[in-house]
């Protein structure tokens, strides 16, 4: 049997979650919000990593095996997408401050 992964995602994608809150306020602080689209990218990944740490938790508190691997593999797919725009947004601000 396979390692559960649901533990780490639900950690990494609670982490990041705050990381992508952190990245939209200082966008506003900033006032950098309107010329980029960062601040949409760190939004849907927020959006993305909370419904990852919502099924990664589902994943660890099922009883039921099956449902448990389908949780789980939602929670890995959305923290991947979630992940690929939080790289977006890095390379945007690194392009805006080259």
């Amino acid at each position: 049997m396979m390692e559960k992964k649901s533990p780490h995602i639900l950690n990494a994608s609670s982490n990041l979650l705050g990381f992508s809150l952190i990245i939209i306020t200082s966008l506003k602080i900033s006032k950098i919000s309107q010329s980029t689209y960062l601040d949409e990218f760190a939004g849907f990944a927020c959006i993305l990593f909370a419904c990852s740490c919502f099924f990664s938790f589902l994943a660890i508190r099922t009883k039921i095996e099956k449902r448990e691997s389908t949780f789980e593999g939602i929670a890995d797919y959305l923290f991947l997408i979630a992940l690929f725009c939080i790289v977006l947004a890095v390379i945007i601000v690194t392009l805006k401050i080259i």
